[in-house]
C-alpha cells in the first residue's frame, strides 16, 4: 500500500467523523495556542529588556574601574592606557579626570552648579565625539559644555519656588535664551580654611556644544575642562582634583600620589563580536570592568530559564489535550476494525495498519498545531495593542515605545509545533499498536 494511498485512507475516514476529529483538532489548537501565547510573554519582555539595554548604553563599550593587585584596587595611569590600545580590537580610550566639588558656572545673572571634567579630545573623537555646535577647544580656557548645560542655566535672582513649575522643570521665561559659543562664563570654586569659604573664579570661553545624548531620560550639562584649569584649581584648593576640605578633614595634598591616574577610563571596541574577547583579556589581567555584553549574558541566563517554565507549563496543555486524541483514536480503531480486518486479508503488514493510525493523530496533531499559531499570533496582537492602553489609563504614565508584552518568534512556533507534533503521535501510538493487534475473523464479523 503506496503512502499516497494511506494518505487518501486517512482522509476518506477522518471525513467520516468530522465533528469528533474537529473538536480533537480544536482542543489540541487551544493547547498549542496557550503554549505559544504564554511562552511568547517571556520571549517578549526578554527582548524588550535586551532592546532597552542596548539602546541605553553603547553596545561596543567596556568600562574599566581599576586593577587589582595585592588584593586592593589601584587607580588607572598611563601606563594602562597605554596597554588598553595595545589590545586587539581596540577602537578607542577614552579617559576622565574629575573635579571633585561642583563648581557654580555663571554669565550675566545667570548660573549653574555641575559637574567639571577633562578630557582627551582625540581619544573622544576616535570614539565617535560630535559636537552639535562649535568647535574643539584650542586654548586652555576653552571649554566645551554638555548639551543640556544652556537649558539648566537659570536666573539666580529668583527663588526656587517661583523658578520651577510643577514638574520640578525650570520655567521657561527663566532660561538662559541666548547663545554661548565665543561667550564668556565664570567658573567659581571653593575652599574652606579656617572655617571660612574661600572662593576662586576662572574665567573661561566656550567653543563647543556636544550633541544630544542618545538616552532620552539621560543630561548632559557636564564641562570639559583643560588640565591646567584643573591644575589651577587644586593649586587654590591644595587638594586633589580640587577637594573641599572640611574642620577636621586629613588634607589630601599631604599624601599626593607620585603618579597621575584617571577617574573614569572607557574602551570601544571596533564592533560588538569582539567585545567579549576585550573584557576577557582584561580579567584575565585582574582589570575590573563592566560591558553591556556582561548585562546581556545575565539577562539572557535568566530569560532562558523563565521561557524554558513557562514552555513547560504552556506544555501541560498541550498533553490535556492528547487525551482527546487518545479517545478519538481508539474510537477509530474500534469503527475501522472491518476495515483493518480486510487490510489484513488481503496482505497489509501490521507496520502499515500502524503508519496508518498514526498518520491520522499526526494529521490531527499538525492541523491543531497550525490553527493554534494563528490563533496566538492573533492573541499576541492583541495583548500588544489593549495592554498598554490599560496599563497607562491606570498608571497615567507613558510606557516605554519598546516595551513589548508579547512576541512569537519563529523558533517559538517551531517548538511549539514540534511539542504538539510529538504529544499527538504519542497518544496515537497504543490506539495504533492496537489495531495491529485486531483478528481479521472477529474484524470481519465485527465482534471487536
Amino acid at each position: 500500500m503506496k503512502f499516497k494511498d494511506q494518505f487518501q485512507f486517512v482522509r476518506q475516514n477522518m471525513g467520516k467523523n468530522k465533528v469528533r476529529v474537529f473538536m480533537t483538532m480544536l482542543a489540541t489548537a487551544i493547547g498549542c495556542a496557550f503554549l505559544i501565547v504564554l511562552a511568547s510573554v517571556g520571549f517578549g519582555l526578554h527582548d524588550s529588556l535586551i532592546q532597552n539595554t542596548m539602546q541605553d548604553r553603547a553596545v561596543t563599550e567596556i568600562q574599566v574601574h581599576g586593577k587589582e593587585v595585592d588584593g586592593s584596587y589601584q587607580s588607572l595611569t598611563d601606563g594602562d592606557i597605554d596597554y588598553f590600545e595595545s589590545i586587539s580590537g581596540v577602537k578607542a580610550v577614552t579617559r576622565n579626570k574629575r573635579l571633585q566639588q561642583s563648581p557654580v558656572f555663571s554669565i550675566d545673572d545667570y548660573q549653574i552648579q555641575t559637574e567639571a571634567m577633562t578630557t582627551d579630545f582625540p581619544s573622544e573623537l576616535e570614539a565617535g565625539l560630535e559636537l552639535s555646535e562649535g568647535r574643539l577647544p584650542e586654548k586652555d580656557n576653552e571649554i566645551v559644555i554638555g548639551y543640556d548645560f544652556v537649558s539648566n542655566l537659570k536666573k539666580n535672582t529668583v527663588s526656587d519656588e517661583e523658578l520651577t513649575n510643577e514638574q520640578g522643570e525650570i520655567k521657561e521665561e527663566y532660561q538662559y535664551d541666548g547663545d554661548l559659543i565665543g561667550k564668556e562664563i565664570e567658573m567659581k570654586v571653593i575652599q574652606i580654611e579656617d572655617n571660612e569659604e574661600k572662593s576662586h573664579t576662572i574665567p573661561l570661553t566656550v567653543t563647543g556644544i556636544t550633541e544630544a545624548p542618545t538616552r532620552e531620560w539621560f543630561q548632559d550639562q557636564s564641562v570639559y575642562i583643560s588640565e591646567s584649569v584643573l591644575k589651577e584649581v587644586e593649586q587654590f584648593t591644595g587638594t586633589d582634583r580640587g577637594m573641599v576640605t572640611t574642620p577636621g578633614q586629613e588634607d589630601l595634598s599631604t599624601g599626593q600620589q607620585q603618579e597621575d591616574f584617571y577617574d573614569q577610563v572607557t574602551i570601544y571596541a571596533e564592533n560588538m563580536e569582539v567585545v567579549q574577547a576585550i573584557s576577557d583579556e582584561l580579567e584575565n589581567k585582574n582589570y575590573a570592568s563592566y560591558s553591556v555584553v556582561s548585562e546581556i549574558e545575565q539577562i539572557n541566563m535568566i530569560f532562558t530559564i523563565i521561557k524554558t517554565g513557562l514552555i513547560i507549563v504552556g506544555t501541560i496543555a498541550v498533553l490535556i489535550a492528547s487525551i482527546g486524541i487518545y479517545n478519538t483514536m481508539t474510537m477509530a480503531v474500534t469503527e475501522r476494525a472491518p476495515d483493518i480486518g480486510i487490510m489484513k486479508a488481503i496482505g497489509a503488514k501490521p507496520k502499515t495498519i500502524k503508519r496508518i493510525f498514526i498518520l491520522e493523530s499526526g494529521m490531527i496533531g499538525l492541523a491543531g498545531a497550525i490553527i493554534g499559531t494563528a490563533v496566538a499570533y492573533i492573541v499576541s496582537m492583541a495583548v500588544n495593542f489593549a495592554l498598554p492602553l490599560i496599563l497607562e489609563s491606570i498608571s497615567k504614565e507613558e510606557l516605554p515605545p519598546e516595551l513589548r508584552f508579547s512576541m512569537i518568534p519563529w523558533s517559538l512556533v517551531l517548538i511549539a509545533a514540534s511539542i504538539c507534533l510529538l504529544v499527538t503521535v504519542l497518544s496515537g501510538l497504543r490506539p495504533a499498536k492496537r489495531a495491529t493487534q485486531i483478528d481479521v475473523l472477529k474484524a470481519m464479523r465485527r465482534e471487536v
